[in-house]
């Protein structure tokens, strides 16, 4: 961490944003009935499993956990995905008609959601996709709004956030670097 760096949200800062996120995602879909949690690769699928284990706790069910790959849906890199490296999507459970909640680490553009939502559409059509973010900066340059937000958070163009994850992938903080 530079000395411009400032932290956000420590360990339990996410914890309980997590936490409450779970709650929030309970209530409005009453329950885990019919849910399903897709992360972003990569922070958003750590998130998502994150989730996952915090509805279980609340709930007594367990969640599946998918993840997108969205290199080859991006659209502000057209022409350089031959040189991006490819990961996996990995959806091992059927998407129809069930109730989705997409999750990311830090919501900026919403290029990266467009992106995640197309390549969910190529795997089948969920009821509905709802939005669970750790951080949202704002500067959106398309309508698309989280429905679940950890906190947030106002940045200018010149920053950034990055969560940062211990080495068995669970969140450690959330940092603003100038």
């Amino acid at each position: 961490m530079g000395e411009e760096d400032t932290v956000i949200l420590d360990g339990a800062g996410i914890k309980r944003a997590l936490t409450r996120i779970a709650h929030e995602i309970l209530e409005r879909n009453k329950g885990v009935q019919n849910l399903v949690l897709v992360g972003i690769r990569t922070g958003g699928v750590h998130l998502a499993r994150e989730l996952a284990r915090r509805l279980e706790e609340i709930e007594g069910e367990t969640v599946p956990v998918g993840e997108v790959d969205i290199t080859l849906y991006r659209d502000d890199i057209k022409g350089h995905t031959a040189h991006l490296p490819v990961g996996k999507t990995l959806i091992p459970f059927v998407i129809e008609d069930k109730k989705m909640v997409l999750v990311d680490d830090v919501l900026f553009t919403g290029r990266t959601i467009r992106a995640a939502m197309d390549a969910i559409m190529d795997h089948g059509r969920p009821s509905c996709i709802q939005l669970a973010v750790l951080i949202d900066r704002g500067h959106r340059e398309l309508p698309i709004r989280a429905d679940f937000v950890g906190r947030n958070v106002p940045t200018s163009l010149k920053e950034t956030i990055q969560v940062l994850f211990d080495p068995t992938n669970r969140p450690q903080e959330v940092v603003l670097q100038k």
